[in-house]
Order: C-alpha cells, then sequence, then structure tokens
C-alpha cells in the first residue's frame, strides 16, 4: 500500500469542544504531542475522568532558568474531583515527574501502576511531604476506575515494570501503549506480551495510541544485551577510574554496569541523589542485582586506587547542576583528569544536544577519554523502531490511530506506518497538546481544541514565569543591560542630574556612551518643551528609543533598556 500523506489538523482554527454527549469517550492530551516528554492524557466518560501518565519535560537553551515544565492542569482544575485515578505506565522522569504538582491540587487522588514505578513516585512525593493513596498493579491484571475497566499489558521498556493499559468503555475501546520496544531477549526477561496485544486486537482495538518517538527509525531497535560486552571491553583496557553517566532510572544500565565492574574486580560508587535514591529501590524490591561487597560510598572512594573505581553518576543530558557537569567544569569532588574513562550511555533527548557536547568537552579538556553512543554501542533505545510499529499495527489492526509521545516528525512518521498497514487516513489523528478527541461507535473524531500551554517551574514559582520573562532573560544573556537614570526639571526642561548609563555585557568601555548623552539631553528638553504635560512614562520612552536607536545603529545591539526619569 503507498505510503499514506497525513497533514495534522490546525488546531488554532479549532474551536472549544461542544458538550460531552452520553456514551461518548472524551480524549484530551495536556502533554507529550509535538514534545518529548510532558506525557499526560485525560480520557473522560459519564463526567468521571481517568488519567493516563503525569510528566516533567525538561527546559532547552532558549528556556534560562527553568527547572522543569509541566503540563497545563487548567482544564482539570475546577474537576478535580471527577478524576478516579491517574495510571503511571512506567517510572522516568517524563512520566511520573508533574505528579507531586498534580497532587498538591488534589492530594488523595489514586496513583495507580507496577510496583517499581510507585515505588519511585512514592519515593518522590516523600520528597515533597505528600503521602499518597496508591493502587499498584500488575500485567496481566484488570480493574474498574468508575466508567473505565482497564486491563494492564506488559511492555518492555529501559526501565522494568512498564505497562501498557488497555481501556474498555461503553463508547470503545482504547489501548494506549506507553514507551514500550519489543527487545526479545531483555535483560529481566520481560518482553511485550504480544500475545495480548493479539488478543485484544481480535477483540476489537478503536483507537491505538502508541508511542512514537522511534517512529522514523527504520527496522528494529537494538537489543539491551549488546550493550554488556562493549561495557567489558572498555573496564577492561581503562587505566583509572570509570565515570558512567546514565539516567537515574535506568536500572537495566546500571545492573550491566555493576556485573562489568564485578569481572574486572571494581567496586562501584553511585553519585547523585537521585541516582542513590532509585537505586536502592529497585535493589530493594529485587529489580537490581547487587553482587556481594560491589558497592562502596562515594565519600570512600579515595581510599581505593583508581584502577578499582567506577562512578555511576547522573547528568548525561548535561544538566547544569548534575554531578557530571559540575565534573566538567572542575566544581565536584571527584576531579576528572588523564586517564579516566567517561562513559556516557544515554541517548540524546532533543534540545540537549549543546548542553551535552559542552561537558564532553569539558571532559576531555581535562584530559579524561570520553566514549558514548556515537563512538560505540554503550546505549540503545527504549523505544520501538518503525519495524516493531508495524509489526504492531499488523497484529492488532486498530480502527483509528492517534500517535503520541514525540515531536511532529516521529507523529508524522508513526502515522505514515499507520497507513501503510491499512488504517483509513481520515481515521489517523494527528493532533497538539489541548486537542479534543471524540470516540463513539467506533469512530474517532477531532471537535475542539483547549487551551493548554506550558508550566514553568523556577525554583518555588510554579506557573508565575511566562514566555515574556523568557524573552527578557534571553535578551538579558544574549544582549545585555542598559539601565539610564535622569532628573528633570519639569518647568523647565533642564536636566538636573544625569543622564547616568550603567551597561552590562553592551560594551567593553563605557565612556562609549559619552556620545549619547548629550542626544538624551537634547531628546528630553524638546519633548518637554512640546509638550509640558508629558508624564514620566512618556518621558521614560522616549529616553528608551533614543538610546535605543543608538546602540542599534553604533553597537549592532538589542539590550534590555531600563531608562528611569525621575521629576525635581
Amino acid at each position: 500500500m503507498p505510503d499514506t500523506v497525513v497533514v495534522p489538523a490546525d488546531a488554532a482554527r479549532l474551536s472549544p469542544p461542544p458538550p460531552l454527549e452520553e456514551g461518548t469517550l472524551r480524549i484530551v492530551p495536556l502533554g507529550g504531542i509535538g514534545e518529548v516528554g510532558r506525557n499526560m492524557t485525560v480520557f473522560e466518560i459519564g463526567s468521571k475522568l481517568l488519567v493516563v501518565d503525569c510528566g516533567v519535560l525538561f527546559p532547552e537553551e532558549s528556556q534560562p532558568g527553568v527547572d522543569v515544565i509541566l503540563p497545563d492542569f487548567g482544564h482539570l482544575r475546577d474537576r478535580l474531583q471527577d478524576i478516579v485515578g491517574v495510571v503511571l505506565t512506567h517510572g522516568h522522569e517524563d512520566h511520573i515527574g508533574a505528579v507531586p504538582y498534580l497532587l498538591r491540587l488534589r492530594g488523595d487522588i489514586p496513583l495507580i501502576g507496577s510496583q517499581l514505578t510507585l515505588a519511585l513516585v512514592e519515593a518522590k512525593l516523600a520528597e515533597h511531604r505528600i503521602t499518597p493513596v496508591l493502587v499498584t498493579v500488575a500485567e496481566g491484571e484488570r480493574r474498574a476506575f468508575a466508567g473505565f475497566d482497564c486491563e494492564f499489558i506488559a511492555v518492555n521498556h529501559s526501565i522494568p515494570d512498564a505497562l501498557a493499559v488497555f481501556i474498555r468503555t461503553v463508547a470503545g475501546t482504547v489501548l494506549h501503549t506507553g514507551d514500550f520496544k519489543m527487545d526479545q531477549l531483555p535483560l529481566d526477561g520481560r518482553i511485550t506480551d504480544l500475545r495480548a496485544f493479539a488478543r485484544l486486537g481480535e477483540e476489537g482495538v478503536d483507537l491505538f495510541m502508541s508511542d512514537s518517538t522511534n517512529a522514523d527509525v527504520p527496522g528494529f531497535t537494538t537489543g539491551e544485551r549488546e550493550i554488556g560486552p562493549v561495557l567489558r571491553e572498555l573496564f577492561g583496557r581503562a587505566a583509572k577510574r570509570i565515570i558512567v553517566a546514565s539516567f537515574s532510572s535506568h536500572v537495566h544500565r546500571v545492573q550491566q554496569v555493576l556485573d562489568a565492574a564485578a569481572a574486572h574486580g571494581r567496586q562501584v560508587a553511585f553519585v547523585g541523589r537521585s541516582m542513590v535514591r532509585n537505586m536502592g529501590i529497585a535493589a530493594r524490591l529485587g529489580y537490581l542485582q547487587v553482587p556481594e561487597g560491589i558497592l562502596v560510598d562515594l565519600k570512600d572512594v579515595g581510599q581505593l586506587p583508581d584502577e578499582r573505581v567506577v562512578l555511576m553518576s547522573t547528568g548525561s543530558q548535561g544538566e547544569p547542576m548534575a554531578a557530571l557537569s559540575r565534573m566538567a567544569t572542575g566544581d565536584h569532588r571527584i576531579h576528572v583528569g588523564p586517564g579516566d574513562t567517561v562513559i556516557l550511555a544515554s541517548s540524546l533527548i532533543p534540545g540537549n544536544e549543546n548542553a551535552v557536547f559542552r561537558v564532553i568537552n569539558g571532559l576531555m579538556r581535562r584530559g579524561a577519554d570520553v566514549v558514548h553512543k556515537g563512538t560505540a554501542t554503550v546505549h540503545v533505545s527504549g523505544h520501538a523502531s518503525a519495524g516493531e510499529l508495524l509489526y504492531c499495527y499488523n497484529i492488532i489492526r486498530p480502527r483509528n490511530a492517534m500517535p503520541v509521545h514525540g515531536e511532529t516528525r516521529h507523529l508524522l512518521a508513526n502515522a505514515r506506518i499507520a497507513g501503510q498497514t491499512g488504517v483509513p487516513e481520515a481515521n489517523i489523528l494527528l493532533t497538539e497538546d489541548g486537542s479534543v478527541v471524540d470516540l463513539r461507535d467506533g469512530v474517532a473524531r477531532q471537535v475542539g481544541q483547549v487551551d493548554c500551554g506550558f508550566v514553568y517551574v523556577d525554583g518555588s514559582a510554579v506557573g508565575s514565569i511566562t514566555d515574556d520573562d523568557l524573552k527578557d532573560r534571553r535578551t538579558l544573556g544574549e544582549e545585555g543591560f542598559i539601565s539610564i537614570i535622569t532628573v528633570v526639571n519639569r518647568q523647565t526642561g533642564a536636566i538636573v542630574t544625569g543622564p547616568d548609563i550603567h551597561a552590562r555585557g553592551v560594551a567593553e568601555d563605557q565612556k562609549v556612551f559619552e556620545e549619547v548623552k548629550p542626544m538624551i539631553v537634547a531628546a528630553l528638553q524638546e519633548a518637554v518643551r512640546k509638550n509640558p504635560t508629558h508624564t514620566t512614562y512618556q518621558l521614560q520612552q522616549v529616553v528608551r528609543r533614543t538610546i535605543g536607536a543608538w546602540v542599534s545603529r553604533k553597537l549592532r545591539r538589542k539590550p534590555m533598556i531600563v531608562p528611569v526619569v525621575l521629576e525635581a
């Protein structure tokens, strides 16, 4: 069948959705569509809501000062009591990271997930002093939550205990994969349950919501077992310390590092609070097998010879405050030097490329040998590639498809696969965050759009930072800052004091501004002469325009300008 070309709906032209009709299932993604992260989808039927995932998105360099980005809970704010539960498909931050912020709005929302997933989110909530209501489920289990009959299916991902969820309602059925791949020889032996997928396909899947992150990658995702031999080889030839950076929840990768360290007589110290916490949970629950005597506390590493040390660290995405980034800048108790080997055992999240390469360059300047995915098979993706998605569509044969979890290019690639396997073009829904989809009698259609923006977390501030604030921060960082203080006699128009100009990041020599001071004085005097009733705000704008035009012409810059005009 030829490729189906699917064009996304122009969500901006869609009006607010109509009232939900009885017997209709409404689906509203509040995050994860058009981005890698912030995954959250709301299902509604019979006045009740079921949420699937509640994650964060990590900021890009164009969002300075932002810690994380949340889904927009505005759609739920007036209906918190209608939420019957939040299904968490697995324990990665882009699926559980926003849970504390949702539970601040209503603390007793039941959290539904596997043993490891709930253990990880419970530890996170403890840091926020929130005691959650937990509902533990396992693959093969079927539980009803109001009008949602949920069946949980084992899927393989880069973290143990991941689940897909099949939602049965009076309006139809939905299979939501969460993040998954089809590794046939996973380290923990827990494969994606394709037999369950086939059984559900026979029953009838009205809407298939599948992970799109690797939909534009041909073939099949490399298996996790390919990593082990590479790590053992790298460990065998490393002269001094080995530092491995990974996601703090990547239990499989940590297991491989522990095994390689044991094979070469090395001991392992966990670096980073989240790494210590998550691996402690995984070991306690039996998901991480720790060889006897292999772990050592970070504070005791200095007592070991360098050739016996492995550091398992956070910071694989170049996060500025993470351990690896601080090692690269020399701002960590671990000082990286010649002979050390650093292994980046992770994929690049889109938007983090510059930060990661900056860390790599910093480590190499200090003499370390840096190994990453581009130079050796030290990481494989946790997401299904195009060949795996093709299998899934052919097994399930859904009536409608709604790609989720990915940027636009990923969603489009997933949509093409759906079309190739026979899903009619009209039944392939390319949505955006805030799109409203109604499912009824086996037919899924976009019916509107709800407001859905980015919610920025900056320290203790949640939602108070706006895009305009970020624009100001970028201007400060890229163009600099100029303040001008002038005191004017309103009656005469004479300049009593100033203009005093203070600049940061604009010009090395402050004397350059001597040229513009007479221009500012002349512009103010002319403004007062023409209109003696000018307000101070209007005079400040005269100053802003005058120095702004001069700086643009003379210095080729567009700094932030803060004029202050006082009356004498």
